[in-house]
């Protein structure tokens, strides 16, 4: 009975993990036939040029494992990119990693550079894989405010968040869940200590196209100093609405390439083939497509901002990403998962509750984050079911 027993416990490491608050919302507004503005997907159609060069893919029966790294055809496409957007000159063969999704590029990029007791960098509120992440890879994180209104980091309590153990720095810009684009001087200050203390630079840029109101996403791998010491972190989900592709990629310079390539090898083997050649198709997308995609989510950032207002939410107004976090404190519940039960059950409509954001439930107890990466019509049937909370 005993060594059954033992055969059931989850191993040290994964005691405190729990199920993904996001993905949690979303079973239960499925559960409930709830409109889902929790979890961050599209429920609208992928660009037909991408799904056509996918199907074309599969039957040209390219369903083989590419390359473990990526195929070929791919990671030119990913240099490509980068040239054309940002004048950065990477090498396909030995800079480049394409992984399922930016969810294993994080994890196997933290597993290949950190060591146990390592200490990471995060800003909070904080994206909820960065911190299971860090337990996977024997790291202690160690956080940094983003002080609302702005969702902007005081340089000091930064600086104090560096020691003799810290080894990396995680920053995802645009932000999910606060929408904050790092600016320029906000950049160039993480990277100074980055260089002062010889840690690494991780940047989540998914939403890199997701920006609003002239902000401009600047990769913080072009910035004086950090080529060698920054890995960049993406994917073709959000721009591209497929999520459920899993292909994503990282880049980062080639003694450092090497070590994620070895992680990532034995994690995942590599993305979908025939997905990877459609993402071929997707990165060359005249820029017209990228424009248009940022001038769309706009519009339903301010459709969503309107409906959230008149049903008495105060919004904090993203700057990037596609979500919207609202401050509660108008509403009669004593935290953030009592509101978000209250909104799924009586109004049917999903959110996150905002301490999932937080390593301290309390600190977002009065926070909720909603999506608007949605049709008009299902933001429009949000509006309507939100009018229960005021009828």
């Amino acid at each position: 009975m005993a060594v059954a027993s033992a055969r059931r416990t989850g191993s040290n490491r994964i005691a405190n993990f729990k199920e993904s608050v996001i993905r949690e919302m979303t079973r239960l507004a499925l559960a409930h036939g709830a409109v889902n503005l929790a979890q961050g997907f599209p429920d609208f159609a992928a660009p037909a040029e991408i799904k056509g060069a996918a199907q074309e893919a599969i039957a040209e029966d390219v369903n083989q494992y590419a390359i473990t790294w990526g195929s070929k055809p791919f990671r030119r496409a990913i240099a490509d990119y980068y040239r054309r957007f940002y004048a950065l000159e990477i090498d396909p063969e030995t800079e480049i990693t394409v992984c399922c999704g930016a969810t294993e590029g994080m994890v196997a990029s933290m597993l290949a550079l950190l060591n146990p007791g390592d200490e990471v960098v995060v800003f909070e509120p904080f994206y909820e894989n960065y911190w299971p992440d860090s337990l996977l890879s024997g790291a202690v994180c160690r956080y940094v405010p983003l002080h609302a209104p702005e969702w902007t980091f005081d340089p000091q309590e930064l600086r104090s968040a560096f020691n003799a153990k810290t080894r990396a720095v995680i920053v995802n810009s645009p932000n999910n869940p606060t929408g904050r684009v790092f600016s320029r001087d906000e950049l160039n200050a993480i990277a100074e200590l980055c260089r002062e203390h010889d840690c690494f630079l991780l940047t989540d840029e998914i939403y890199e196209h997701i920006i609003f109101d002239g902000e401009r996403h600047i990769p913080a791998m072009t910035l004086p100093g950090m080529r060698e010491r920054s890995v960049l972190v993406n994917s073709l989900s959000k721009t591209f609405s497929v999520t459920g592709w899993r292909v994503g990629w990282v880049i980062a310079a080639p003694e450092l390439t090497a070590s994620i390539r070895k992680v990532h090898d034995f994690l995942t083997v590599g993305a979908a083939a025939p997905l990877q050649q459609a993402g071929v198709t997707a990165l060359a997308l005249p820029d017209r497509y990228f424009a248009e995609l940022a001038q769309t989510y706009e519009t339903k950032r301010n459709l969503l901002v309107g409906i959230l207002q008149k049903a008495g939410f105060r919004c904090f107004l993203p700057k990037g990403a596609y979500y919207i976090l609202c401050d509660i404190a108008a509403f009669p519940f004593r935290d953030d998962v009592a509101f978000c039960r209250h909104l799924l059950e009586v109004a049917g409509v999903a959110a996150v509750p905002g301490s999932s954001f937080f390593s301290r439930a309390e600190d977002g107890a009065r926070l909720i984050r909603f999506c608007f990466a949605k049709k008009l019509e299902t933001l429009e049937a949000a509006a309507e079911r939100l009018d229960r909370l005021t009828g």
